[in-house]
């Protein structure tokens, strides 16, 4: 019996000293980096407010959240609109940097392997640190992330 069955599609997202590994049905779409709307008394990663189909999206760094990287929007730079988890009717997309296009990529189970590290040591925003093939990446704790701009927006406000 084969176990592609259990593969998921996911995409390889490259962020300034790192890469994340997401499930593809959390991307609603990918958009050329054009400089955001500031917001003020937001925290450095919260690099400010972009214009997404009606919406006002927060877009956030996540390799300054997580303190992998000092990371700037530029030529080649790319925005990741995402669905947020968390089930709040006002927030329910937020966009993510990223130097480049997402890839597309399968997950199978036995591909895909956690580094060993201690849970309660992984910085703001991290789930875990995985190896996909040979790729090391790390998982998103999408549900930290949106609680950590829910947070900040209300502190900016």
């Amino acid at each position: 019996m084969s176990t592609a069955s259990h593969d998921i599609r996911g995409v390889l997202i490259q962020v300034a000293g790192a890469r994340l590994l997401l499930p593809n049905a959390t991307i609603a779409e990918v958009l050329s980096y054009a400089e955001p709307d500031a917001i003020d008394n937001a925290p450095d990663w919260l690099l400010g407010r972009i214009r997404w189909r009606g919406w006002q999206l927060p877009l956030v760094s996540f390799a300054r959240l997580s303190g992998i990287a000092d990371e700037q929007g530029g030529l080649g730079s790319k925005v990741v609109i995402l669905k947020a988890l968390g089930g709040d009717a006002r927030h329910p997309y937020f966009a993510l940097l990223t130097q480049g296009f997402p890839r597309l990529v399968t997950v199978a189970q036995e591909a895909l392997r956690a580094e060993d590290s201690d849970a309660t040591q992984l910085p703001p925003g991290i789930q875990a640190r995985v190896v996909l093939n040979e790729d090391a990446a790390v998982l998103p704790d999408l549900a930290q992330i949106e609680q950590l701009i829910g947070t900040a927006l209300s502190q900016a406000a």
